[in-house]
């Protein structure tokens, strides 16, 4: 049986057995999530992210080396970086869309006299800015800077790339690396389908149909934006500019967007998304090491829609409309955010309460949807590193359109 067909099993189970757990009194479902579910899920989550710093590090070296000349590692990048932004303003503007044609949070439907949140506080856009260049890589490596772990990859790339045979046996050393960490790669996803049934029986399980009731509305507004985006955007752009049925390049994806579901993680989900990518959608190997490191830290198409939704939902709630100038700074506001809060824990959040303050809305809003936001967080997971995946096989393909004509 293929490692897809597993996984799809596993999440099937897994919800099944979620959905069973929150029928069980507390003091059923707390041991089994203690001393079960949530120890398998976590070694999973573990053994991928063991690999994470290492992969990303000698992939963007290696993508950046095999990108060669410097105007052209520009060019991608920018295109890279202007394509993520805007389809996350788009992603933005669906979520808005939808949160006023649905309706999810009608003023008097919930309490929110007991609403309590204290947000993180967010760095200031331009100090993310500045500290993507680190003062000591190793220190970045330890703590998982990711967008520090690229620059410094980046410029090791440069040098491989400007220095060529001068440095053949630190570049083949990378290879060696590379092959090291894909084998790895391919045994931790063995594990993949248990890991996955664990996560999403302790996530279900641990939401409680009660939470997932009152807010059932706003979930569905949600799992509509992802859907339209993922099927509409994303498809429009695989269609036209990749050239490829967006179904076909759907079921090669999937055994990514599946794991992605279960950790909720685009950096966990990173090795996994990478060898899909370029072994089943045939993304050119430099293009995908650069490119999805890059989406895994910056792209958030998926948390901007639930940003947008939630604002609209946490108005509608609080009874506090929004103008037209309010809806323009949530755009503005959530686009930037995406890349100047990269790499902040329990990122989503922090970027709604950044948005929720600059619109003159009460960030402990955002205490209503804390309860079904793992499993959300699942979803929106799938569709951010579904992003990173079309923009890589669009500019795969373009390259490879190039190299054909230039044969010719």
């Amino acid at each position: 049986m293929s490692l897809t067909k597993k996984i799809l099993i596993a999440l099937i189970a897994g919800a099944v057995v979620g959905g069973i757990l929150t029928f069980t009194p507390d003091s059923f479902f707390g041991p089994v999530d203690k001393y079960f579910l949530n120890p398998i899920g976590q070694i999973f989550l573990n053994l991928i992210m063991m690999l994470v710093v290492p992969l990303v590090f000698v992939s963007i070296t290696l993508g950046t080396a095999g990108l060669g000349e410097p105007a052209k590692l520009g060019k991608i990048g920018v295109t890279t970086v202007g394509f993520f932004l805007c389809t996350t303003a788009i992603a933005i503007v669906i979520g808005l869309g939808l949160g006023y044609l649905i309706q999810p949070g009608e003023a008097g439907m919930f309490d929110t006299e007991n609403a309590n949140y204290e947000p993180s506080e967010a760095p200031p856009i331009m100090d993310t800015l500045i500290n993507i260049i680190p003062e000591n890589p190793i220190a970045a490596m330890s703590s998982g800077e990711m967008l520090q772990i690229i620059a410094f990859a980046i410029f090791i790339g440069v040098a491989l790339a400007y220095l060529g045979e001068k440095t053949q046996g630190i570049y083949n050393l990378f290879e060696q690396a590379n092959e090291i960490l894909n084998w790895l790669v391919m045994v931790v996803m063995k594990f993949a389908p248990y890991g996955a049934f664990a996560l999403i029986a302790s996530a279900i399980g641990g939401a409680g149909l009660d939470a997932v009731g009152s807010m059932l509305s706003y979930m569905l507004t949600v799992i509509l934006g992802l859907i339209v985006h993922g099927l509409l955007v994303y498809g429009l752009v695989i269609w036209f500019l990749g050239r490829q049925n967006p179904f076909t390049f759907y079921k090669g994806f999937f055994p990514a967007m599946s794991v992605a579901f279960s950790t909720s993680s685009s950096n966990a989900t990173l090795p996994l998304s990478m060898k899909t990518a370029q072994e089943n959608l045939g993304v050119k190997k430099e293009i995908s090491s650069f490119v999805q490191p890059l989406g895994a830290t910056i792209n958030m198409d998926g948390t901007a829609i639930m940003q947008a939704v939630a604002t609209v939902f946490i108005s509608q709630v609080y009874g506090i409309p929004l103008g037209f100038q309010e809806l323009l700074m949530v755009v503005l506001v959530a686009t930037l955010a995406s890349v100047g809060t990269a790499g902040v824990p329990g990122v989503g959040l922090i970027m709604l309460a950044m948005v929720l303050n600059q619109v003159g809305l009460p960030a402990e809003g955002i205490a209503l949807i804390i309860g079904i936001d793992r499993i959300l967080d699942m979803l929106r997971t799938s569709l951010n590193i579904t992003g990173d995946a079309t923009i890589a096989y669009v500019l795969s393909e373009r390259e490879k359109r190039k190299e054909a004509a230039n044969a010719k």
